[in-house]
């Protein structure tokens, strides 16, 4: 009996080879009659799936499944280079002529700016460049076409206070002073209607202390510069006018356009406002915040010769995950606008840093720009109903009604967020409808396959983040730096995108497993159930085979089915929160479902069951991958990049954090994109050699990892660091613990300084975790410290903090403090909110004669317990004030012995010098080390002063029990 069967499997073999690899013969259990034709039939469908496996082989499988991912990876790569790297030719001089847009033209202006060095507010270099672009608009007012009018304004601001919503402004007090800005209107000479209605063009001049800033933003400023004298040539037939802000302050706290939105009697007139930022150096001019009305992004759609947008880079920056802001938040929530915020995107590692330079500048990036915003800005222009699209939104900054993308940067395609909800809600409505018609056709067994199928998904998430993580905790302790592929990006492949693949797979296989068995062991039921002979052990192995076939292909169907419902789910997801980036997993569940659907649906029961076909697999991941490919790897590269500088408070964040980051998002993103090609790594046997491919490049990637064979940070990409020579007013003379002058060493780049120590060999230089200096709004928790002698010039120019008064009033108690910042323009206040609740502050010339304060009796809300005031101004500010504050009731006057250490000031002034100990110290610093700058960063020389709510170390003029 065994012989017969053998040679009936082998003829019925050689039949199928004969027949084709595809082939397999239909022994549905409703078409078995008998017990002996059941046996046949299965006995062929063994041979033949027996035959297939032969010739295919594991091997084979797993290099066929290889074959495909590598094969969607590279097109989708070749889709994220031509949207992300082709920039049309730049044009030069001759050849854009007078009314053209010339990168030549606007890159002499970049080169200017960017040679003067670093130019913060308040410096000499500032002035310079401020006075370069003047020259530069006055020359365009004289060239200008006869019919046009140029009007050229030196504004010089008054004393402002600006408070803002959002996570980066929440509790702080931000005040400024004598800024200098220069604003051009365009618009038609014989008009003079024309000027009652305006768009607005602002970027800014100003650099942070550390970086000439030829990215961030002087590729700005020669644009706009460029804009200015091709528009002096086209403005004739304007309907309105067209006015350009160069402002200084953006880089201390978006001062510059608020002085202008506040003060400037031209702000009137706007109606709708274009920002142009940089978060790199070149390349193309994204469109990274749009809104919230729609009716600018669909004019800039309608023109823009190469659009490119990027909506995910909008709902990250909403979400506050990025501790960034630009002016644009300004001119949305203060002056309640529409508008559009630009930037650059490229070499975003070297953002606020010594390595922004003109050299990563890349030929055609100022081009896109202007190709972009010359046609943009003459189309607005032109509008007949500007005057009416002035839509107010007051504190509603993160209502952004439009969705936006590009493709390719040949088209852009923009509908607004009510449209994509019904349509979101229309799919999902229709995919659900579609799962329980197909549910309801299969009864219990198919709402328990479901249900294994989305554990499988679930396993897969958790092996996959649970592996990326293992190995992202271990990567900081195999190597001397805690982000060891800053410099070498692509490593986050093999070093978290392989684990994860593994994890995923694993997890994955273990759902799949369960799945099958519960199909297996309902097939043979099935079976059995149409026989009613009972069969002997020979058929029953063959049914039991039989069986496992059938729940294999099935088992395929149904783990695809539950990646179409992962991406419903993330659909759903996305349209709640109303997100603008919605439309990637929109492309996720409509691509693979219309595969599926054309080429897989079956409508009855009765069909017989075969293995998901090659061209689904293939339909299912090529179409969205190729469709969300570029904002997916831009989003991932942008996040290396901006991890250089993620750490706010240095050493506040564990060493392994920021590899955590990076491979949690890696894990995220290798669940989503690959969960429809999972389940075709399970078959012919494959399965082992794939995982085995994935392993071994993980474990190569952790070897080059431990050998150091590619460094972690180079001369270009180089490490956030702060060096920062410390006065500390508090500290007590001869206090070798806590010395009142040394050179800090911090970085914003998480991990240890053991090999900057190293290198440096200073013995002088002790590393740890001790009390690091309180910046005021900032504590350092890990660095370094050299203790260096205090000269006499520095201890001269050190703040003052004097008590002038303290005073019962009407109940309420009330201390005036004179506060003097020597040398200062720059200094940084906290404030404790727990005993204070109002504040007054005003220059000592107001509070002995006529003006107003400079921050009017406001109530104080603080983060931390802490409300911070940020000042900011020319250096012919004014250097003394007088600080009222207020108590909160609760507050008694004399606090008990235990609270006499409680601070209630904090002071940190900045002064733009670099001292000898700090140079030397400079000096010494590895080629990898590169100083950073950001809003609330210290200069290279700080002074601190305090107060406890004693008043400590203060002098008492007068006091009233």
């Amino acid at each position: 009996m065994a012989k017969h069967r053998s040679v009936a499997s082998r003829t019925s073999g050689a039949q199928a080879s004969r027949n084709g690899a595809g082939t397999s013969t239909d022994v549905s259990p409703a078409a078995a009659t008998s017990e002996g034709a059941a046996a046949g039939r299965a006995a062929a469908a063994v041979a033949s799936s027996e035959a297939t496996r032969k010739r295919i082989g594991p091997k084979r499988a797993a290099l066929d499944w290889l074959a495909m991912l590598v094969g969607v990876t590279y097109l989708a790569w070749i889709v994220y280079y031509y949207t992300a790297d082709v920039l049309p030719n730049p044009l030069s001089e001759a050849v854009a002529g007078k009314r053209g847009f010339s990168e030549e033209r606007a890159y002499r202006h970049v080169r200017k700016l960017s040679e003067l060095g670093p130019h913060p507010v308040g410096s000499d270099a500032l002035q310079r460049a401020v006075q370069y672009v003047l020259d530069q608009v006055l020359e365009v007012q004289e060239e200008a076409n006869a019919d046009v009018a140029v009007d050229v304004d030196y504004f010089y601001s008054q004393p402002g206070l600006l408070r803002l919503t959002g996570a980066l402004f929440n509790g702080k007090t931000l005040v400024y002073s004598g800024l200098k800005h220069v604003v051009v209107r365009i618009g038609p000479k014989y008009d003079e209607s024309a000027s009652l209605n305006s768009i607005l063009v602002s970027s800014h001049i100003d650099t942070v202390v550390t970086t000439g800033g030829a990215g961030d933003c002087s590729s700005c400023v020669g644009l706009m510069l460029e804009l200015v004298r091709t528009l002096s040539n086209w403005a004739h037939g304007f309907k309105h006018s067209v006015i350009f802000l160069f402002n200084t302050g953006e880089e201390e706290g978006l001062t510059g356009a608020h002085s202008f939105i506040t003060q400037h009697p031209w702000s009137e007139t706007i109606r709708a406002a274009v920002d142009l930022e940089s978060m790199g150096v070149g390349g193309k001019h994204y469109l990274f915040q749009g809104g919230p009305d729609s009716w600018l992004v669909e004019v800039f759609a309608k023109v823009a010769k190469q659009p490119a947008a990027l909506a995910a880079a909008q709902d990250i920056f909403h979400s506050g995950l990025v501790k960034s802001a630009t002016d644009f938040q300004i001119y949305r929530e203060v002056a309640g606008l529409s508008g559009l915020d630009f930037a650059y995107m490229d070499n975003a590692v070297v953002y606020h840093s010594r390595n922004d330079k003109l050299a990563l500048l890349r030929p055609g990036s100022l081009q896109h720009s202007g190709d972009n915003l010359l046609p943009f800005l003459r189309e607005v222009a032109t509008l007949p109903d500007l005057a009416v699209r002035n839509s107010t939104f007051p504190n509603e900054f993160s209502n952004m009604e439009v969705v936006y993308f590009d493709i390719l940067g040949w088209y852009m395609v923009t509908y607004s967020k009510y449209f994509a909800k019904v349509l979101h809600q229309s799919i999902i409505y229709q995919g659900l409808v579609l799962f329980l018609s197909s549910l309801c056709l299969t009864g219990v067994t198919g709402f328990v396959a479901l249900g294994l199928a989305v554990l499988a998904i679930y396993l897969t998430w958790t092996f996959a983040i649970g592996f990326t993580l293992l190995v992202a905790m271990i990567v900081p302790y195999l190597t001397s730096f805690a982000l060891p592929f800053i410099a070498s990006p692509w490593m986050v492949i093999g070093l978290y995108g392989a684990p994860a693949f593994c994890g995923a797979l694993l997890g994955h296989r273990f759902g799949r497993d369960l799945l099958v068995s519960y199909l297996a062991d309902t097939h043979v039921k099935i079976i059995q159930r149409k026989n009613k002979e009972t069969p002997d052990q020979g058929t029953q192995e063959i049914i039991a085979v039989r069986a496992q076939s059938l729940a294999q292909w099935e088992a395929e169907r149904w783990l695809f089915k539950a990646g179409i419902l992962q991406w419903m789910l993330v659909l759903g997801l996305g349209t709640w929160v109303k997100a603008g980036s919605s439309y990637l997993a929109l492309a996720w569940v409509v691509g693979p479902t219309v595969a599926y659907g054309v080429i897989e649906t079956q409508f009855s029961p009765k069909q017989s069951l075969r293995e998901l076909h090659r061209l689904t697999f293939w339909l299912g991941m090529l179409i969205p991958s190729v469709l969300t490919a570029f904002p997916v790897i831009r989003t991932l590269y942008m996040l290396i990049c901006l991890i250089v500088n993620f750490d706010r408070n240095p050493g506040g964040l564990p060493e392994w954090s920021g590899s955590v980051m990076v491979g949690a998002v890696v894990a995220v993103v290798v669940c989503l994109m690959f969960v429809y090609l999972l389940p075709y790594a399970h078959r012919s046997g494959g399965f082992k050699w794939i995982l085995g491919a994935v392993a071994m490049l993980a474990i190569v990637t952790l070897g080059l990892l431990a050998l150091s064979i590619f460094p972690a940070f180079t001369t270009d990409i180089g490490r956030a660091i702060n060096v920062v020579h410390v006065i500390d007013t508090n500290a007590l003379e001869g206090d070798q613990s806590s010395p009142r002058s040394y050179v800090s060493l911090s970085s914003l780049t998480m991990g240890r300084l053991d090999e900057e120590a190293k290198f440096m060999n200073d013995t002088g230089l002790v590393c740890g975790r001790s009390d690091g200096p309180d910046f005021a709004n900032y504590v350092v928790r890990y660095g370094c410290k050299k203790t260096v002698p205090l000269q006499k010039d520095l201890w001269n120019n050190r703040p003052l903090l004097e008590v002038v008064s303290d005073d019962q009033i009407d109940g309420c108690r009330q201390t005036s403090i004179h506060l003097s910042t020597g040398a200062s323009h720059r200094w940084f206040l906290a404030i404790n909110t727990d005993k204070i609740e109002r504040l007054k502050l005003e220059t000592l010339s107001q509070a002995e004669g006529p003006g107003g304060p400079l921050v009017p009796v406001s109530d104080i809300t603080g983060v931390n317990g802490w409300h911070q005031v940020q000042y900011i101004s020319e250096s012919t500010g004014p250097h003394k004030f007088v600080l009222t504050l207020y108590w909160s009731k609760d507050s008694s006057r004399m606090e008990s012995d235990s609270m006499s250490d409680t601070e209630l000031l904090k002071l940190r002034t900045d002064v733009n010098s670099v001292t000898a100990e700090a140079a030397a110290v400079f000096e010494k610093l590895p080629e990898w080390c590169v100083s950073f700058g950001k809003s609330t960063a210290p200069y290279s020389l700080a002074y601190l002063a305090g107060l406890d709510v004693q008043f400590g170390g203060a002098r008492v003029k007068h006091s009233v029990v």
